[in-house]
Order: C-alpha cells, then structure tokens, then sequence
C-alpha cells in the first residue's frame, strides 16, 4: 500500500467559503466528534452498571472502583502521548488506531468472564481513548479554516463532547434494565466500525512536516509522572489526603513531572516543547479547563447518586432525570459560537463560568425531602448550560493560541486539563462530602454531604470566572 499523501492544515482543500463549510467537511466532523462522544460516554456510561458487574464477577468494592479508575488513569496518562504521536505520524492514522483500539478492548470487556480480564479491557480502552482524543479535535481545526465557520465546528466538538458525559448515566441505564451491563461496553463495537469505515473514506490525513522523531524519555516521564498522580487523587476515596497511600504515588507524580520538564527544556526534539506555554492563550485555557472541569465532572457524580441513594430513583429514572441538564450542555455549546461574536470568547467563558456557579449554589440547597423541580431539573439546566457555554471558547483559545505544527498537542493538553481537572475535583469534593457525612448513611446526612459538595463547587467556579477575567486574553492570539 502507497504511504497516505502528507499535506498541513492550511494545505487542505476541503472547503472554498471559510463561513459555510461543504458537505465533505460536515462528513469529516462528523466521525471526528463520533470518536470524542465515545471515548468521553466511557468516563460514565459503567456507573450504573456497577452492581450488576459486582455479581456477575464476583468483583470486591476494590475492583469494582477499578472499574472506573482504570479507564481514567490510562486516558489522563498518555493523552500528551497520543497528541504528539497525532502530530508526528499522522492525525488520521492515530485516530483511527485509537478508535481499533478502543473497539476491540469493548469486544474484550463485554465478554469477560473473570475481574480481571474487565480491568485490562478497560485500560487498554483508556489507552486508545488517550490517542483517539487529541486527534479529534486537531481533525476538527484541520478541516476548517480560521473564522466563524471552525468556531461552530468547534462548537459542535464541544457539545458533543458534553453530550458524550451528559449520556452516560441514560445510557447505562437503558442498557443494564433491557439487556445487560455487557452492553454498556459492547455497544461501542458497532457505533467504532462504522466511524472506523467514515474515518477511513472521509478524513484525508495531516501531520507535521519534517521528521518522525518521538521523545520517548519525556514520553515515559509525563505519562508516568500523570498516572501516578491519577492514581494518587484515585486514593484519596478510601485513603484520605493525608496517608501513604496517596502521598507517596502524589509525591512521586509531582516529582517525574518535574523531571519531565527538566528533560524537555532541554531535548532538541521535546514531546512538549516548553514554548506553547508562551501562549497566554494556551497557558491560560488549560488552567481555566483544569479547574472548570474539576467542577462539572463530579456535578454528574453526585447528582446521580442523591437520586438514587436519596431520592429512591432506580438508575433508568435516574438516567431520564438528567435528560434535560444533558440538553442543556449541548444547547450551551451549539449556542457558544454565535455569542463569542459578540461577546468574546474571554467575557463568555467568565459568563458561562457564573452561571454554572449559580445553579452549583442552588444544587446546594437540595433537601432529603425535595422536588424533581427544584432539585434536579433546576439547577441541572442551569449548572450544564453554563458548562456548555464556557467549554468552546476554552477550547477555541487554546487551538487558535498554538502554531499549526502543535496543533495535536495543544489538542491532548486541553483534554488532559480538563479530564486530570475532573479526577481531581471529583475526589476532592467526595472527600469534602465524606467529612460532613461523617459516617451517616441515613438521607440526611447523605444530602448535607452532597450539598457542602455542591457548595463547594461554587466556590471554585467563582475563583475559576476571576481566573479566566483577569488571565484569558481580550482577543484570540494569531
């Protein structure tokens, strides 16, 4: 087979009219955000199928955790691997080596028989969601020009993406009651070849000219150095903060990462060249993603378990429950691009960043006792539309801030913010409502523990909209 023609971004002639992409276009985006809403659903589409694997495998508590931590730290760990190998080999072929991957770890974990059989399909499907993902959105900017007609591309990306989080508690749900909790894993198998087969006829391939030299000290330095933070943070669940158990992989994370950076400042061909944090822009939207993701991934969390350990919801009810807060994510991205003209990427995100603070102080007024109204559908819509509504000028800044030749990587640093940002939150928060709980299992000390949670989110959502107000730059950088 003749090696794929090579050509740059800015040499694809996919579309003539920078405002109205074509039909070919719409095709590539449409595999592309396939991809992502795959990939992201895996973060939580397993949570409702807990129960069911624990019988059917015979897993402890332990390896039931394991279950969702496995995925995690594999996709958080070698996601600026898999950017720069986007940039370096090809960001079609990755993606759909990722995508093979992926596919086939489902085969895998949806027949297992026994624990551990489950967890490695659920690392190895971490894996290739960790090389899939940078390429998404890389593909996404590839195939449309500067101007508004990309940023509603990426607003597309951006709210399939949420969609992709937003589903997972639905779909579980609607898989474990009809059928079983295989197919949580197993329905990706089809959904993966058909997008496999788009990719392959749709997505014409880019890398980044020269040589195909790959950093493999930094490379083993920063996926290393982000799993053992992972699973530090993982730790904290049932360790706590302050124990051997999360303070010596924590410490140890820290110190690989400090080594990593030693080591690319001052390789002549880094993994990830030290100067994209020259970019306010990128420098800025990473650590604004980072702390609104370690927000809105535990909103998902907790509101899923106060249905069901508090409100006697069954995990189908629970899954419909959250329909709206899902629609809502969505209609924040789609409606983001259109108001960016307007207001500005910085200034929405601040916007955005407000209203999700907003509905994460309502949340925190939940009682034992509350409506589906006032309790859920409320503060769902608004906490999910201000997410949506902030998560593609992020993205938009941290793409537009980086040279075309870092495209990929930029692209796995963001979705490493902002999944690194959810593990972190969602182990912080559980730890902050385990403290107000203080034992209890009753509804009420369940629902003081999930508002102090929810409390608390606010509070880092507001720090986050005064980060963005005074970090984000006025315009998007050239």
């Amino acid at each position: 087979m003749s090696e794929p023609r090579t050509e740059t971004a800015a040499q694809l002639p996919i579309t003539t009219d920078p405002a109205r992409p074509a039909a070919r276009t719409w095709a590539v985006l449409l595999a592309a955000c396939a991809g992502q809403f795959l990939v992201v659903l895996d973060v939580s589409v397993v949570n409702v199928a807990l129960p069911s694997m624990r019988a059917d495998l015979g897993l402890s508590a332990v390896g039931l955790q394991w279950v969702l931590n496995a995925y995690s730290i594999a996709f958080a760990g070698f996601m600026l691997l898999g950017g720069r190998a986007a940039d370096l080999f090809g960001r079609k072929r990755m993606f759909l080596v990722g995508l093979g991957l992926f596919t086939a770890a489902s085969v895998a974990g949806g027949l297992a028989v026994e624990g551990w059989q489950l967890l490695a399909a659920r690392a190895v499907q971490g894996l290739g969601a960790a090389v899939l993902a940078p390429a998404t959105l890389t593909i996404v900017t590839a195939a449309v020009p500067p101007g508004p007609a990309r940023t509603r591309a990426i607003g597309t990306w951006s709210a399939v993406g949420a969609g992709g989080g937003a589903a997972g508690g639905l779909v579980g749900g609607v898989l474990t009651d009809l059928l079983s909790w295989r197919w949580v894993l197993l329905i990706n198998v089809p959904v993966g070849v058909l997008v496999i087969v788009g990719a392959a006829l749709w997505i014409r391939e880019s890398r980044t000219e020269g040589g195909r030299r790959l950093d493999l000290p930094g490379a083993v330095l920063v996926t290393a150095g982000l799993a053992a933070v992972a699973y530090g943070i993982v730790q904290t669940e049932e360790a706590g903060w302050g124990e051997a158990a999360t303070l010596l992989p924590l410490l140890g994370g820290v110190a690989l990462l400090a080594a990593f950076v030693a080591v690319e400042a001052r390789t002549d061909a880094p993994l990830m060249p030290l100067k994209v944090f020259r970019s306010r822009a990128v420098s800025a939207a990473n650590v604004s993603m980072l702390v609104n993701g370690s927000a809105s991934f535990a909103m998902w969390f907790f509101m899923t378990v106060y249905a069901q350990n508090v409100l006697g919801y069954t995990p189908l009810e629970a899954g419909l429950a959250l329909v709206p807060s899902s629609v809502s994510v969505i209609v924040g991205s789609k409606l983001a691009p259109k108001l960016m003209v307007t207001t500005g990427a910085r200034n929405l995100a601040v916007i955005g960043t407000l209203i999700a603070a907003t509905g994460f102080g309502w949340q925190s007024l939940m009682d034992a006792h509350g409506t589906y109204a006032t309790t859920i559908l409320g503060p769902g819509i608004l906490m999910m539309l201000g997410i949506g509504l902030t998560i593609t000028p992020l993205a938009s800044l941290a793409t537009q801030g980086a040279a075309p030749g870092d495209a990929g990587l930029v692209s796995g640093l963001i979705n490493t913010s902002r999944t690194m940002g959810g593990a972190l939150g969602l182990a912080a928060l559980s730890t902050v409502a385990a403290s107000r709980m203080a034992g209890g299992t009753g509804p009420e000390a369940l629902t003081a523990g999930y508002a102090l949670a929810f409390r608390t989110g606010s509070g880092i959502l507001l720090a986050g909209a005064v980060l963005m107000l005074l970090w984000l730059p006025r315009r998007a950088e050239a």
